[in-house]
């Protein structure tokens, strides 16, 4: 094991008492004379083994302000590899970059008492090959540490495929907050490279540790002389919420295997994402995250695969394994810009579902130590009185959001995701975690919440919030927000569900959802597009099971069914699950077109869910992160059946919101914009609504119906504006390609009967 320590009076790693083999040695060391620890596999607080080579070798030993020791075991080897020089390097930036020949590291840690920086160095032999040992330099607090930054810069070094990581002692007193154990290696929070298992799911490397790396090597990424973001208005979006993985690992894709569940898999299926409309894809977590996480220690849902990425390891590195064919890191890096690229190039926005709130590393019951616990547990985690863990994420840990060095690491690394990746937007899962001050209180002012929506880079993109966490903290329609921020409807979802189902007293409550939630979002200059309209999302009933069954059947998760959501909004139609019977599947096949709609004609901006577009089923799973299979993953041979039928539907509709502004005011619809063709608002038992969406500068008047009864309403038709006839555009009561006539059909009389749970969009022409 070879151990440095640089020496208070120089700058250079420095030996007063050599043996005299070494006499002669000031500030370089030869690689060959070295001992290093071998990592095999450090995980769930488990210590590393340590492991000398079987060769002769030299150790050196040093501890920050002691004398170095040298013991020699054995005549020095003969080696030509180049030698390290050390020198204490700088402090800013952070991570790991280069300053003349040499690469900086830079580690913040306010509490560690030790900090010693890991090397693993390419391959470059057969020997080396079967060799995961690493190299390991202890930084001098006295020369390698300023302000709480411990840093030292290494020169020599490969400019690419260098892991690294951290061994960090502090204080060890759980009681006050510390989670120290230098027998780990840790990853460093500013990698904007990470190295872990090669392949998705690769059950033989489940114990894989994950290490930083970097590549000042490869050229810079060609964007292209014509190459530009698509800077979509927010009024205008459809957001299409996928994951990147599930969209096209399935053998159904058509695709290579070497291509499937990959970012360049995404690339292949653009053309079907332009088909179906829609102009905003928001990618589940593709940070790095550990999928095998549940399977560290036998438990209940030790069977599962955590594909939905909930669980973030770092905050600037894409998730290696979504790199075609085990490609690792630095491929990864690369094919996510072409994915972004291709998809601006097809003008379709890039919105990353990122998690904040929360880390892989678990709680204190079960540790999972691999970064930021290591480094300052007390500076990254919300603690108590009693200085334990937090948990207002579900998860076990909520990070520390507002404290001014987390609050910077955020930011820098949405930045990073903006200026590197190209980016457009991010989604914040519990976003109200963010909204919490160091002892996790709510602040009606969040540092972190402003500087977002103020930030000069940020403040650009698109900023959505999911504005409610597992404490309890509830602010749709008052989150923080400086009139940038958008949220996630969860109203909006809950009343459309109540009311298309057909519950009694919502109508009102419907009618103010479509169009634009203004009791919720009509306060300073915020709009009806701040307002992110869904129905559907990743957690959830998929919009198939949501008319097919009223309970959660999440049986396979192993948690005997207590996880979930119980409050769902859902109606089986008549039978729970799976079924032959022609009626309920008519009535099921009415009820999405009913829910789509309603959403495509809302005030605000929409969101679908990935596999809607043919009515993907989970089975009644509503809860499905931890399943690698079809339960999750897109299902192409159904696409196909679907084209001509449901897929033709909701395409047509989206294309339709697309085309026709009048559902997509900037501002909040007022008296001339609307007309409610209802007088009965007060009978909590009327499940019938109709008005009229007036179109401006020229545009046509929208008429929409909803009758959400058992039984067929006779609908009276407002005359249509001078030298104009209404036109039949939906009716989701017909069978394809009636259901919807983009370009509508023409005979509309005074009246319209409008089947029972059906509806009906006409269009003035």
């Amino acid at each position: 094991m070879l151990l440095i320590s640089p020496s208070p009076s120089s700058c250079s790693a420095e030996f007063r008492t050599l043996p005299p083999s070494l006499s002669s040695f000031s500030g370089v060391l030869p690689m060959g004379l070295k001992i290093s620890r071998k990592v095999t596999g450090a995980v769930d607080g488990r210590v590393f083994s340590r492991k000398i080579r079987d060769r002769p070798t030299l150790k050196v030993y040093s501890r920050q302000a002691q004398e170095p020791v040298v013991e020699e075991e054995a005549s020095p080897m003969a080696e030509t590899r180049q030698p390290f020089i050390v020198s204490p390097g700088q402090a800013l930036p952070l991570g790991v970059s280069e300053v003349g020949n040499g690469i900086n590291f830079a580690l913040f840690s306010q509490n560690a008492t030790s900090v010693t920086l890991c090397l693993s160095l390419p391959k470059r032999s057969k020997e080396d090959a079967n060799d995961d040992s690493m190299i390991e330099f202890v930084l001098d607090p006295n020369t390698n540490k300023t302000g709480d930054t411990w840093h030292m810069c290494v020169e020599e070094l490969p400019r690419s495929n260098v892991l690294y990581g951290y061994r960090i002692d502090g204080p060890r007193e759980w009681k006050q907050g510390h989670r120290f154990d230098s027998s780990i290696v840790l990853l460093d929070p500013y990698a904007k490279l990470v190295q872990g298992r090669s392949f998705f799911g690769d059950r033989s490397q489940k114990f894989a540790k994950f290490l930083g790396t970097y590549d000042f090597e490869s050229s810079s990424f060609e964007w292209g002389d014509d190459y530009k973001f698509p800077s979509i208005p927010e009024k205008d979006l459809i957001i299409y919420e996928m994951n990147v993985r599930a969209f096209t690992v399935d053998e159904s894709s058509g695709l290579d295997p070497d291509v499937r569940g990959s970012y360049l898999g995404v690339i292949e299926k653009i053309p079907h994402l332009l088909d179906l409309g829609i102009n905003a894809v928001e990618l589940l977590p593709v940070f790095e995250f550990d999928e095998l996480e549940l399977q560290r220690r036998p438990n209940p849902r030790d069977h599962m695969v955590n594909t939905w990425g909930y669980s973030t390891i770092n905050f600037f590195s894409p998730m290696s394994r979504y790199a075609c064919g085990g490609g690792g890191p630095v491929k990864a890096s690369q094919e996510f810009k072409e994915m972004v690229k291709a998809l601006h190039s097809a003008g379709i926005e890039v919105i990353l579902d990122v998690v904040y709130n929360h880390t892989n590393e678990a709680d204190d019951k079960h540790p999972y130590t691999t970064s930021f616990r290591g480094i300052d547990n007390k500076v990254y985690y919300m603690l108590d009185s009693n200085s334990q863990l937090l948990n207002f994420s579900g998860c076990g840990n909520t990070l520390n959001c507002n404290h001014p060095i987390v609050m910077e690491l955020i930011l820098n690394s949405l930045r990073h995701w903006v200026t590197e990746y190209h980016v457009d937007g991010f989604r914040f899962d519990l976003a109200s975690v963010l909204c919490r001050g160091i002892d996790g209180s709510p602040l009606s002012a969040p540092p972190l919440i402003r500087a977002i929506a103020k930030d000069s880079i940020l403040s650009r993109c698109k900023i959505i919030a999911e504005p409610w966490d597992c404490g309890g903290l509830y602010l749709v329609g008052s989150f923080p927000n400086w009139d940038r921020w958008a949220e996630w409807n969860g109203k909006y979802r809950d009343d459309i569900r109540r009311f298309i189902k057909g519950d009694s007293g919502v109508k009102g409550s419907f009618a103010t959802r479509v169009s634009g939630s203004s009791d919720l979002y009509m306060v300073n200059q915020r709009k009806p597009y701040h307002s992110i309209n869904f129905v559907i999302a990743h957690d959830g009933f998929t919009l198939r099971d949501l008319v097919s069954y009223n309970l959660k059947h999440n049986e396979a998760n192993g948690e005997g069914g207590n996880d979930g959501c119980n409050d769902n909004f859902s109606w089986n139609c008549g039978f729970e699950g799976e079924t032959n019977d022609a009626q309920i599947k008519a009535l099921r096949t009415r009820q999405m077109k009913n829910f789509h709609l309603a959403l495509m004609i809302s005030q605000g901006t929409p969101m679908m869910l990935m596999g809607d577009e043919y009515g993907h089923t989970r089975y009644g799973n509503n809860n499905s992160y931890g399943h690698d299979t079809a339960i999750n993953n897109f299902q192409w041979e159904e696409l196909d059946a679907k084209k001509r039928n449901h897929f033709r539907f909701f395409s047509e509709v989206n294309k339709f919101r697309q085309s026709r502004d009048v559902f997509k005011h900037e501002n909040f619809l007022g008296k001339g914009d609307v007309t409610w063709h209802e007088d009965n608002w007060d009978n909590p038992e009327s499940k019938f609504l109709a008005f009229t969406l007036h179109g401006r500068l020229g545009s046509s008047d929208i008429y929409i119906a909803f009758n959400a009864h058992d039984y067929f309403v006779k609908a009276l038709i407002p005359p249509p504006p001078p030298a104009r006839k209404w036109h039949r555009v939906v009716d989701t009561n017909l069978e394809s390609p009636d259901d919807c006539v983009a370009e509508g059909v023409a005979g509309v009389g005074g009246t319209y009967n409008v089947a029972p749970f059906s509806s009906i969009l006409l269009e003035a022409k």
